[in-house]
């Protein structure tokens, strides 16, 4: 059963790169006046959950979606294979460890390779923006360096970068899916934050997000504890990465391209900020963004009002203050 719509949104489901399973991507059109100038952007999902949870979940009426499309933006969002509404793959009703781990980055290029075709013909436009969070930000970047004329603005929000890899450690590997519950979730909102600091994201907000989250999975609520199963190929290419692999090559990338990190964010230091600044070599204008109170999930966070505004600021093109650093 689908999310209750938001006003205006429609959903489409659309073939995907395997034969036997489709695509869902939800649209909300923008709430300015129609103009020859219209911008589309898409939103790529991170590593444990699906669009409805991110860039369309609505805390107290409002969501990163409806600050983009009151900028002007027709704003698309995919769920990948495994999430929200997009098919299962059958791998998924098998033991976890009986295959590889499922959707990653390379897989999910594919996917976004057959979406954005679909997109930019509904919409009558030769290019649109990505917008990509945390492990979406690889599947992102393969596709951006593969289709770069398809690409005209990208925003990395908190991505996973590159690390050398510790001596004698192997190389990570892990079953095909897992089961995330309501409990993990939560523990990503407060592992980042100090502790003589006020929480990021409120019990009830979380109450409410949770409920959804839950959602997405039927059998969600038939586990011990509650859990939504999603595909560990992300999870796994996030340690990969810290281990010397990561899933694209950055220099690739040719659109200009806004680094926006939390500056709590565990998983997105400095070094990492400054690594991927610079792997970045063949973007014409790169922006490194750091907001101040904000964690991984930002965009479900009290500072998710700064991170619309920065990503909303870059995508419009005011590049005045894009300088090299």
């Amino acid at each position: 059963m689908l999310d209750q719509l938001a006003d205006g949104e429609e959903h489409f489901v659309i073939p995907g790169p395997r034969p036997d399973m489709r695509l869902f991507l939800r649209f909300l059109p923008s709430t300015t006046p129609w103009s020859v100038d219209r911008r589309a952007v898409l939103y790529v999902h991170g590593a444990t959950f699906p669009s409805a949870l991110s860039v369309a979940h609505r805390f107290d009426g409002r969501s990163w979606r409806d600050a983009l499309c009151d900028a002007g933006f027709d704003v698309w969002a995919l769920d990948f294979y495994g999430f929200g509404h997009s098919d299962r793959y059958a791998e998924m009703d098998a033991p976890a460890d009986a295959n590889p781990p499922l959707c990653v980055a390379e897989d999910a290029a594919a996917q976004l390779a057959a979406a954005v075709p679909f997109i930019l013909e509904h919409q009558g436009l030769a290019s649109l923006s990505l917008i990509a969070h945390s492990w979406g930000s690889m599947a992102a970047g393969r596709f951006a360096s593969e289709r770069p004329a398809l690409v005209d603005r990208l925003v990395l929000f908190a991505p996973i970068a590159r690390r050398d890899p510790s001596r004698y450690s192997p190389r990570p590997d892990g079953p095909a899916w897992r089961v995330v519950s309501v409990e993990d979730q939560w523990a990503r909102f407060v592992e980042d934050v100090p502790p003589d600091e006020a929480p990021v994201l409120s019990p009830v907000h979380f109450k409410e997000w949770a409920g959804r989250y839950l959602d997405t999975d039927p059998q969600s609520r038939s586990r011990d504890p509650a859990g939504v199963q999603i595909p560990s190929g992300p999870f796994i290419e996030i340690l990969r990465a810290w281990h010397g692999e990561l899933a694209y090559e950055p220099a690739g990338v040719r659109a200009p391209t806004a680094i926006i990190r939390g500056a709590w964010d565990g998983l997105v230091c400095d070094a990492d900020a400054r690594w991927l600044f610079d792997a970045l070599c063949h973007s014409p204008i790169k922006r490194d963004i750091k907001i101040a109170r904000g964690a991984h999930v930002m965009h479900l966070e009290a500072m998710r009002p700064a991170l619309w505004a920065e990503s909303i600021t870059f995508l419009l093109g005011d590049d005045i203050a894009a300088v090299p650093r």
